[in-house]
Order: structure tokens, then C-alpha cells, then sequence
């Protein structure tokens, strides 16, 4: 007999906590205890961002969810666009840390402003509703910026 199997749920739940997501996943198929365990959550609150309700809050479009790990799988599966569209975010799988990516208004880019060298275009393949089109640089400089705060 397992003696896992005969601490109470919470204690399970805690436990696993301080895994990664890829372990309670391999946890869940251990017993019908560890199952019930991981899926607590407790487990996948500790694997969210801190600043999750935050984040999820400046989505473009609703998150739908039933419980913490759904919404993990949600953020870590596909990205979300934030910020009226300027900025993509998603969890990484594995891990769960934060993962940004600037849209092409969001940063200063050399000659931006002069169709000779860049256009705004649509681009039904990106996720972002613009994206910038290279026609001729001979330079190239590329910044963005994002707060500290937001990183992992």
C-alpha cells in the first residue's frame, strides 16, 4: 500500500505544489487520491503568475474557464492578445513562465514612419491585426520595451 494514499487530499495537493506542471500531470495517473490531488486548485494556483487575474483582465476577448488548471492549459496552449491588441502573452508549458511578444506599433523601429522603407499592413496569418513590412532598410534598429513587473 502506497502511504501517500492515506494522507488527506490537501496534503496531496500541497505536496505536489511544489512540483512542476509536468510532474502532477505524471502525478495524476498514480492513484485515484493523486488524480483528485492534482487536479486541486491549489496545485495549479501555485503554477499561474502571481499577477494572473491581472493579466487574464486586459485580454481582448474574454478567458473562459472552469478551474486554475484549465486556465493554465488555456495560457500555455494558445496565446492571448492584451492591451487592445499591442501585446501577445502565453505561459510556456513546461515551466510556466511568462511569455510576451510585442506588436510591430509597440516598438520603435528605425524609419517606421517612411513608407519608403516599412508598411503597415494586414496580415490575416499574424496575431496581431498590423504588422510591419520590411521594403528596403539599410539600417536596421529595432527596441521595445516592457516593464520588469511584468516578466517572470
Amino acid at each position: 500500500m502506497n502511504p501517500f494514499t492515506m494522507l488527506p487530499e490537501g496534503c496531496l495537493s500541497e505536496i505536489i505544489s511544489f512540483t512542476t506542471p509536468v510532474d502532477t500531470i505524471r502525478s495524476s495517473v498514480i492513484s485515484r487520491e493523486f488524480k483528485a490531488a492534482a487536479e486541486s486548485d491549489v496545485v495549479w494556483d501555485k503554477f499561474l503568475p502571481s499577477d494572473h487575474q491581472n493579466i487574464v483582465s486586459r485580454s481582448v476577448s474574454p478567458i473562459l474557464f472552469e478551474n486554475k488548471k484549465d486556465l493554465y492549459f488555456r495560457l500555455s496552449q494558445s496565446p492571448i492578445l492584451l492591451d487592445e491588441g499591442k501585446m501577445s502573452f502565453w505561459l510556456d508549458k513546461t515551466n510556466g513562465k511568462k511569455c510576451y511578444l510585442l506588436s510591430s506599433r509597440e516598438l520603435t523601429i528605425s524609419f517606421s514612419d517612411t513608407e519608403l522603407f516599412w508598411e503597415h499592413t494586414f496580415d490575416a496569418d499574424s496575431r496581431f491585426p498590423e504588422v510591419a513590412f520590411l521594403n528596403n532598410v539599410d539600417l536596421l534598429d529595432i527596441r521595445g520595451k516592457i516593464g520588469t513587473r511584468e516578466l517572470s
